[in-house]
Order: structure tokens, then sequence, then C-alpha cells
């Protein structure tokens, strides 16, 4: 995994945990208990010291207990205007309401983190926030001019280099298409010879498919290739020389597409060999010879463990059991015990708030959290969202993983940005670093699993 990767990735995990360390079930069990004693006979919770109120509403954010974390916060701005975390509180129910997807009243919060405490990382945070939730409501020029106000006010800000890439994009999204080239080039001057120079010209590539270009997508991808460096960015050697493949096939250039896209190493793990190979099908083309590989190292490292489990519940939802260790393996290597720092839980780190809207459907009404850790409890639910997913997205597995890990209304988007509707399409549009990784991991894991298993799980 490349520097950028691991650094957004850090930088999603701080997003997410900003507000509190992994606070684990046994603290969130205590200060359950301690609001429950913390409340006067009609159920309203009572001041508290302002480190407290801030305490629990760490927890809580942490565990994605929303509303009760937006109810210390409260209690915190009504009755401490002048406490320490006062930017948090107001950044942490904007985000509180961001993740429920209320977009526009997480704005209100974040206009107000902005307004009052600009020079804090909260502040920070908040426009960069703002702009994400004007994106998710369609609002791109204004996202494209929140982003930009960004780059004015914090021009050395931690997200600074992304407020670049996130203007493209709006700005693309607004079909103001000649405004957004002018950014790539901003940004292309701006940090020339750094990743971002890289992940501007690939934002341009993303958009040249998306008008049908492609001529205009293969000299793209021509000037990404001599730039011969695609260490800490967005896309890779491969995955560049794929979709210029692509665009080759799209003008009738079939023999140059057939010499690009087997100039693709076949590594079983690799996500775009398999898709080359497949193409290469596609053309009556001969396929690239699969990278030697031992057999018994793969089974070791890919087990289907919970087949019965997984045959009961996943199969008859039209999902491909296999796909679903593809993602077991991913969350959680098969601990049935995980728990990540967002409070997933879990064989397939279900949050609560997701596995509250399926657990009836499953047979499981009464739900609390910890029973999240039962396998069969988890599978039974986990397969109900995932059938979900695939329903959505069309049976388009790399969205139903796009949107396993980055959201719904994130992979609908990206999915609405893809022309065409090919897996690879969609997959280049993946627009956060975290998310693009997992899609790669999972389909990488997905594909060694049909080579070893049969739908039924058993070995071939």
């Amino acid at each position: 995994m490349n520097k950028l990767i691991i650094n957004l990735i850090i930088v999603f995990i701080f997003s997410i945990n900003i507000f509190a360390q992994n606070y684990g079930d046994k603290t969130l069990a205590d200060v359950r208990e301690k609001d429950r004693t913390s409340r006067d006979e009609k159920g309203k919770l009572l001041t508290l010291s302002a480190s407290e109120h801030s305490f629990r509403a760490d927890v809580y954010m942490a565990n994605r207990v929303f509303p009760n974390a937006r109810e210390h916060w409260q209690k915190l701005i009504e009755n401490y205007p002048n406490d320490v975390n006062m930017p948090k509180a107001f950044m942490g129910i904007g985000r509180s309401y961001m993740w429920e997807r209320e977009y526009a009243l997480a704005i209100t919060f974040f206009d107000d983190a902005i307004k009052t405490f600009p020079y804090t990382k909260e502040g920070r945070e908040s426009l960069a926030f703002k702009g994400a939730c004007q994106v998710r409501l369609g609002k791109n020029v204004e996202a494209a001019k929140t982003y930009e106000q960004y780059t004015i006010m914090y021009p050395t800000g931690e997200r600074i280099e992304t407020s670049y890439l996130n203007i493209i994009d709006a700005l693309r999204e607004a079909k103001k298409y000649d405004d957004a080239n002018l950014w790539v080039e901003k940004a292309r001057q701006r940090f020339m010879g750094l990743p971002t120079e890289t992940n501007a010209l690939f934002a341009r590539m993303r958009m040249e498919f998306f008008q049908q270009k492609f001529d205009k997508v293969i000299v793209t991808a021509d000037t990404l290739k001599a730039l011969n460096d695609f260490r800490d960015t967005m896309t890779s050697n491969d995955e560049v020389t794929y979709l210029k493949a692509f665009a080759l096939e799209k003008i009738g250039r079939t023999n140059e597409a057939i010499a690009v896209y087997s100039s693709i190493p076949n590594n079983i793990t690799s996500y775009y060999a398999g898709l080359a190979q497949d193409r290469l099908s596609s053309l009556n083309a001969p396929k690239i010879k699969l990278t030697s590989y031992s057999v018994n190292g793969l089974l070791k490292d890919f087990p289907a463990p919970y087949r019965n489990e997984l045959l009961r519940y996943a199969k008859p939802r039209g999902i491909d059991p296999r796909f679903v260790l593809a993602i077991m393996k991913q969350e959680s290597t098969f601990r049935p015990t995980a728990k990540s720092p967002a409070a997933a839980r879990g064989l397939l780190q279900l949050v609560l708030d997701t596995a509250l809207k399926y657990n009836k459907q499953a047979g499981f009404p009464n739900l609390k959290d910890d029973e999240l850790y039962n396998p069969t409890i988890n599978i039974a639910i986990g397969s109900i969202y995932i059938g979900e997913l695939k329903k959505e997205f069309d049976n388009l597995y790399e969205a139903v993983a796009a949107s396993y890990n980055g959201g719904e209304d994130n992979a609908a988007r990206w999915l609405n940005r893809s022309k065409p509707k090919d897996p690879a399409i969609f997959t280049a549009e993946v627009g956060f670093a975290e998310s693009k990784a997992y899609v790669f991991k999972v389909m990488g894991n997905y594909r060694v699993y049909r080579e070893l298993y049969t739908e039924d799980l058993m070995r071939k």
C-alpha cells in the first residue's frame, strides 16, 4: 500500500475518530448507565461538568450513537461557551448529522465552527466537510467555491491538496468542463512533481472518459505514463494501462488494445490483471499466462469458514458466498470478536445503525450491539445488507464493495459519473483512497476465492 493511501486512511480514521479514542463496549455501557442516572424526573439530561459532557459525547461518537453524542455537545454549547472543546462540539454535531446524511443540517453546524473558530483544526475540517456535504446535495458549484475558499484561507492546511482535486471533480459534476481543466492546470503548477500533479491528470482522464473523448483519454494516459511515478497517488501504472487499452478498444484500434491489455502482468491477486484477461477473452485474444502461485499457500491465506451460515443466508439472496468471504477476509480476517475504531463489529464489521435497518428482516428484532459478535447474527444481517446493495447497484460487485466501505450515497455518486457503466470505469471514479484500495483488495480476494472454490464453497 503506497504512502498516499496510508496517509489518506489516517485522515479518514481521524475524521471518524477525531472526537475520541477507541472507546470499547465496556466504556460505552458505563456511560449509558451514568446517563441513566443523570436525568431529572422528566428524562432531561442534567447539566454536568464541561469535561464530563465532552467525555460522554466522545464515547458516544466513537460508537456511532449520534443522538446521545449531540445531547452532550448541546449541553456544552448551552452552558460552557468558553470551554476549550467548543470547536469540537460544533464540528461533532455537524459530523454526526453528516454521517446520518442530514447534509443541510450538518452544514449549519459546520458554518458555526467555520465562523466562530476559523483558525482551529476543527474550523479547517468543518470547511472541508461543508464542501463534501454540498457535493452530496448536488450543489457542485457551491462546493467548488467552498473548496476554493479552503485554498485561500488555508494554503498549507491538511486538506490543501485534496481541495484542489475536489474542485476539479465538483466543477466536472457541474458540467463546467473548461473550468475543471483550468484547475487541473492550477494543480499541476502548484504541485509540480508531486503526487497531486498525477492525481490532477488522472482526474482529467476520468473526465474525458465521462465525455467519451477516447482520443484525449489516450493522450492523457500517455502523459501520465511519461511521468512514470505513481507512488503515493490515487492511481497506478496498471490502472492507467488498462484504461488506455479500454479507450483504444472503444475507438476501434483493437490490435493496439490487445497489445496494451497483454502488457499487464497476470498476477492472481491483481484486480486489473483479472479485468484485462476478461477483455482479452472477449476479443478472442490469447490470455496471458498466470503468474505461478502456491495453491497450498493460497488455501492457507484464503480459507472458507462459516460455510453453513453463508449458504443459508447469502446464497438464497443471490449473493455469491465467495464475495461475502472476500469482504469478511478484508473486514475482520474471520475474527468474530473484531471491533474497529468506528464501532463496526464482528465478521462483516457491521455498525449498529446499519444493522438496525435489517435486524427484523433477519429474524433478530431485539438486536443489541454486542450481539453483532455472534457469527450467525452477523452473517444473517450482513447478507441482507449486501443483498440490498447488490440490487441497488445493478449487481456490480465493485460498487457493492465501494458502498460497503465508503457509503451508499458516495457509491451512487461514483456510479452516476461512470460512463460507460463498466467495472474499471467505476473503480477509477471511487473518490476515497481508502475505499478504492478496499475495492481492489476485496475484488482481488474474490478472484482468488473463485479460483479455489465453487459457489457452494467446495474446494475445486
